[in-house]
């Protein structure tokens, strides 16, 4: 190959990593860290810094472990510092201050004021980069302020007052059409902010309350302190998403899906015995109606139907309860409406299901009694599925626990006494029928 024909392959790379740096992110994550590493310090640290943050926090966490000295201090400037402060999460305590020392003082500073916060946290998640006017300056100066946030989306500026307190925040469109001597006092709007110590699911629950693109943080005595911008809104609100998804099967928030054995073993182990002690607590109700199933062994066969149908009205209850109530689609105050109607929706589904499963249980067994226990059997544990699917996740929320951590667990344990109960103890009751 020709030096010209390397000279136009490497601008035309160059040229597609500042065009396109998160499509060039997604192909170089399936290459090994040292070797991603070794690619972006041959880049313009600028677009190096671009491609860094189009990746995953796992991933480029790996990569700025493998960057040289020199290419940790050239990239780490041109990256936001919610995004470093991830990644240097990573590192081991000694490594990370090491990195950290290597950097001009102002922004080890910012990250380690970053780094200091909970992960999750409104301070871990906040660039504490940020421009903001006073109230006690004329519009000009906010123009001025505005343009030193080039290259990052933004719809309005922050505005504090003397003490460095927030007070609201000025629209770009205020500002354009304002007058330059204007007070910026006379353009402040009201703005949603939250405090450092706040956790992802309450930045999440204003993101949908507010539908903002930036969010304010301030500190305890209302100081404006950093900016959590678009980016890190919308990666707050899908890791809350995935975070629930794991803890309604007893799975840690924190652990992910490279995560070493012993913290996974940690994480999971006490839950499943939690689940182990709910099996043994439904195996002694089925025990104590040792004698019927004995008597009559066709109920051994049909005791899984009663109870996997309760279970799975229960699981359906639950997953529209607590989407409601992560969307803030319901309160507390709303338990009655739910309640009445998942014990509508249950006791139609129960008729509906019970009419079938008995015509099928007779056409099996031609017991008329059998047919009636299970469908007697079946509307009432999935009435009463339903309803503990609705009252489960809204008690533990009054209890200001998080019910998706044990919303499942209980439930299961309900669904399955109750499937079991109604149908064993009904055909105790009715066993001159059977």
């Amino acid at each position: 190959m020709t030096n010209s024909a390397r000279a136009i392959r490497s601008g035309l790379a160059s040229r597609s990593i500042e065009l396109f740096p998160r499509e060039i992110a997604g192909i170089l994550e399936g290459h090994e860290p040292d070797q991603i590493a070794t690619f972006l310090e041959a880049q313009d640290a600028q677009h190096a810094a671009a491609v860094l943050t189009g990746m995953r926090t796992d991933v480029a966490g790996d990569v700025v472990a493998q960057l040289s000295d020199d290419g940790f201090k050239a990239v780490l400037p041109h990256t936001d510092p919610a995004h470093s402060a991830r990644w240097l999460a990573r590192l081991d305590q000694a490594d990370r201050t090491r990195r950290l020392e290597l950097l001009d003082r102002p922004l080890a500073a910012e990250l380690d004021t970053v780094l200091s916060y909970p992960p999750g946290t409104a301070g871990a998640l906040m660039d504490p980069r940020f421009t903001a006017a006073r109230t006690t300056g004329p519009v000009s100066d906010a123009v001025s302020s505005l343009k030193r946030t080039r290259g990052k989306r933004i719809h309005q500026l922050p505005v504090v007052d003397a003490a460095g307190k927030l007070v609201g925040a000025v629209q770009l469109a205020d500002l354009a059409l304002a007058d330059s001597d204007a007070p910026v006092s006379d353009l402040v709007r009201k703005t949603s902010s939250i405090s450092d110590t706040a956790s992802r699911s309450e930045i999440v629950e204003v993101l949908e309350e507010q539908k903002v693109t930036t969010l304010p943080v301030v500190d305890f005595h209302g100081k404006l302190i950093g900016i959590i911008r678009h980016d890190a809104l919308v990666e707050a609100a899908a890791s809350e998403a995935s975070a629930d998804m794991q803890t309604m099967v007893g799975v840690s928030k924190d652990e992910g899906a490279l995560s070493p054995i012993p913290f996974s073993v940690r994480k999971r182990l006490p839950w499943l015995h939690v689940n182990l002690i709910t099996a043994f607590l439904a195996a002694f109700v089925v025990a104590i109606f040792e004698g019927t199933i004995a008597q009559f062994t066709a109920l051994a066969v049909l005791m899984p139907v009663a109870a996997g149908q309760s279970g799975n009205t229960g699981a359906q209850a639950l997953a529209v309860t607590m989407r409601g109530l992560a969307l803030r689609e319901i309160r507390i105050r709303h338990w009655l409406r739910v309640l009445a109607k998942e014990l509508g929706v249950g006791a139609t589904n129960g008729i509906a299901v019970a009419a079938v499963t008995a015509l099928s249980v007779w056409v099996w067994s031609r017991s008329t009694g059998l047919a009636l226990v299970i469908a007697l059997a079946m509307v009432i544990s999935m009435v009463i599925a339903s309803a503990a699917g609705a009252l489960v996740p809204i008690g533990l929320t009054i209890l200001k626990q998080d019910p998706a951590q044990a919303s499942s667990i209980i439930l299961t344990t309900i669904t399955d006494i109750v499937g079991f109960v109604s149908f064993l103890g009904l055909a105790t009751l009715l066993s001159g029928m059977l």
